[in-house]
């Protein structure tokens, strides 16, 4: 596995590395990407982390696990490699926040990567895939390692905003402190007919950030 990005990030999650379930997770990875294809590439295992570091985090949104097919998944979740067409939840994020501030926007690419400059925490809750096998790298310490950045997040920051969407990233949301933080939840946005139109979760977002002084983000706004 390569090595996990330095700054606060490193240190705050320092001892999760030292634990055995954490170890055995890196041998298994390590595996994995040596003998099977697997996404995002490897050196982009840890890109959300790098993408939007700890002291800048503002929001927060929990994907499931990488896309599935080769060349779409780059490390931050519902974001798409350049150049690739937009996956389904991505296209629904996208009509969402059309719907929201009756805007178009530019749906040439999906890379979210000036949100998570902006200080959007794109985090899976599994961050690697087995080409084929979608559930092969579920249950291998991913979860718990993630249960462990949230918890870090909920407890050393204030006013964040976390959008949970399905029921996976809700799960994450059981201990996350509601009187210091923003919960927004709704359906996962691949099933576009359950729910997810309509949730208001951009400018609710917005509106509580600007409540507590923290710059709004600028959702229109994807590529750096």
């Amino acid at each position: 596995m390569p090595s996990f990005p330095p700054g606060t990030w490193e240190a705050l999650l320092a001892p999760e590395f030292a634990k055995d379930y954490f170890r055995e997770l890196s041998g298994f990875v390590e595996t994995e990407y040596s003998t099977r294809e697997c996404y995002p590439p490897r050196e982009n295992i840890f890109e959300a982390f790098r993408a939007t570091p700890f002291e800048n985090v503002k929001v927060v949104i929990l994907g499931q696990d990488p896309y599935p097919n080769r060349g779409q998944a780059h490390g931050l979740a519902f974001s798409i490699a350049k150049r690739m067409t937009l996956p389904p939840s991505l296209r629904n994020i996208y009509n969402e926040i059309e719907r929201e501030y009756g805007v178009a926007l530019d749906r040439t690419s999906g890379d979210l990567s000036r949100w998570a400059a902006q200080g959007v925490f794109l985090l899976n809750v599994v961050l690697t895939h087995a080409a084929g096998d979608k559930k092969r790298h579920f249950k291998r310490g991913w979860e718990t390692f993630t249960d462990a950045v949230i918890s870090t997040l909920a407890a050393r920051k204030e006013h964040l905003v976390f959008m949970l969407w399905g029921a996976s990233a809700q799960q994450k949301g059981a201990a996350i402190d509601r009187s210091r933080h923003l919960v927004l939840t709704a359906p996962h946005p691949a099933y576009a007919y359950q729910g997810f139109p309509g949730c208001g979760h951009f400018k609710a977002a917005n509106a509580y950030l600007e409540e507590h002084a923290i710059p709004p983000v600028e959702w229109f706004r994807t590529l750096p």
